[in-house]
């Protein structure tokens, strides 16, 4: 049987046995841009190499960088998607009736071809929806426009790890970015990372949230092809009250998830509380 090797971390690499031939690989503008089934995880892409979706457990990512912050929030109007052109997560935000527009801004537009096509099952409502508009664009470009100032309720920055085009979307100047984009009481949130493999980005993330956010933290996830067990979710609040994991906080959500009646695979108000809930060696990264 074929498969496919990722070897994103020093020393450590996983490998998924196909199911059947590859569903596309070509090379796009920015990157190598590969479909195919596997045995074990469902669907997968991966670019460059690296995975960035599968089917089996893009919702442990997807809901809990954008249902948590959504609920907490309370009215989210506008949502803007840095990256995501797989649309789970503006899938996701959709899911909120109160919502008025989702803004997705990726530069490969032919990774969100391909994922139209290949990807409905995770999809297909979004690209439906008259409440999305997708911007094949430079996503740090696009937060810098006039038009993006004080737009946004929330920001979800669905970026790939910090190399090739990806580079851009990490750093004080994109978080300078983000936080005039943003409405004020509005929040952001980021992938920030494998702790177990990958616990500077923690450390550094955090250190240049705080330095334009007067809230900034962490919460946790766990996605199992994202190698290393739990992967770190970011967030920022625009303005001294924009604040998530209070108790406060959690409990608005609980409410408004038994209101919304959301359909989810991993998000509930439980993993909501949880999240927070910090193991110590992973306290001890938080500056």
């Amino acid at each position: 049987m074929a498969s496919v090797q990722e070897r994103l971390h020093k020393g450590y690499a996983q490998s998924m046995e196909l199911k059947g031939k590859p569903l596309a690989d070509e090379k796009s503008k920015y990157q190598r841009i590969r479909i195919f089934d596997t045995v074990a995880n469902g669907r997968v892409m991966t670019l460059d190499d690296i995975v960035q979706i599968t089917t089996r457990d893009e919702s442990a990512y997807a809901e809990m960088l954008t249902h948590l912050p959504m609920l907490e929030h309370g009215k989210v109007e506008r949502v803007m998607i840095v990256g995501g052109g797989d649309l789970s997560i503006a899938d996701e935000a959709l899911k909120h009736k109160g919502v008025k527009e989702v803004v997705l801004v990726d530069i490969d537009g032919r990774v969100v071809e391909l994922c139209k096509e290949l990807f409905p099952e995770i999809n297909a409502k979004a690209f439906k929806d008259k409440r999305l508009r997708i911007e094949i664009a430079d996503a740090f470009e696009y937060l810098g426009r006039k038009e993006s100032k004080n737009r946004f309720d929330l920001i979800v920055a669905d970026r790939p790890d910090p190399v090739g085009p990806g580079k851009a979307l990490f750093g004080e100047t994109f978080y300078d970015r983000i936080k005039g984009a943003l409405k004020p009481g509005g929040f952001a949130t980021f992938q920030t990372g494998v702790p177990f493999y990958q616990p500077w980005e923690i450390t550094e993330a955090l250190e240049e949230l705080a330095r334009f956010f007067p809230r900034s933290g962490l919460y946790l996830s766990v996605v199992p092809t994202y190698i290393g067990g739990f992967m770190a979710l970011s967030w920022a609040g625009k303005g001294a009250g924009a604040r998530l994991g209070t108790p406060k906080g959690i409990k608005r959500a609980a409410a408004a998830f038994k209101k919304a009646k959301l359909k989810t695979d991993y998000y509930n108000p439980e993993t909501h509380a949880a999240c927070f809930a910090l193991p110590e060696w992973i306290k001890r990264l938080v500056p």
